[in-house]
C-alpha cells in the first residue's frame, strides 16, 4: 500500500517509488528506495478528468492523499514530465498517452491500493514481496512492504 506524501509516493516504511539511477530516459524502470526527496523521487497526481468542468467523482481519502476511484496519471517531477506505465509486469517511465490504459491509476478503498484501470485486479506492488526493490503490477494482495 503506497500514499502520496507531499510529492512522494510512500509505503508504511518510508520507501519511496524513485526512478532507477535518477535517468529520465524512456521506459527506466521505477523502484522503491530509500526516502531522499530528490526530483527522481518526486511526483504528481494527475486526474483524468481534472481539466473538466464536470464535478469531481469520490471523495479525497486525506490520510492516502487521493481520491477514491478517480482515474489518475502519475507524473514525474523530471525534466521529461513522464508517466508511470506498465511494461510487462514491470513500473517504467514513458511519454504521455492518455488513450494508454496503462497509464491510468485509481485509488482503491477498500484494498487501500493504486490499482490499474487497464488491470483492475492489480495493483501497485513491490517484487518478490517486498523484498526487492523493483516496482511491479501483481495482483492485488493488500500487502505493507
Amino acid at each position: 500500500m503506497f500514499r502520496l506524501k507531499g510529492q512522494n509516493i510512500i509505503n508504511e516504511k518510508g520507501k519511496a517509488f524513485d526512478v532507477s539511477g535518477g535517468l529520465d530516459k524512456e521506459g527506466q524502470n521505477i523502484i522503491i528506495y530509500n526516502l531522499h526527496g530528490k526530483i527522481n523521487q518526486q511526483w504528481r497526481i494527475v486526474y483524468v478528468d481534472e481539466d473538466t468542468e464536470d464535478p469531481k467523482k469520490g471523495e479525497l481519502n486525506e490520510w492516502y492523499g487521493m481520491y477514491v476511484e478517480r482515474p489518475f496519471f502519475i507524473e514525474t517531477h523530471m525534466t521529461s514530465k513522464r508517466w508511470i506505465d506498465i511494461h510487462g509486469n514491470n513500473i517504467v517511465i514513458k511519454g504521455k498517452n492518455g488513450f494508454y490504459e496503462t497509464q491510468k491509476w485509481y485509488f482503491d478503498q477498500k484494498s487501500r491500493t493504486i490499482k490499474s484501470v487497464a488491470k483492475p485486479d492489480m495493483s501497485l506492488d513491490i517484487q518478490n514481496s517486498g523484498k526487492s526493490s523493483n516496482l511491479q503490477i501483481w495482483k492485488t494482495n493488500s500487502n505493507w512492504w
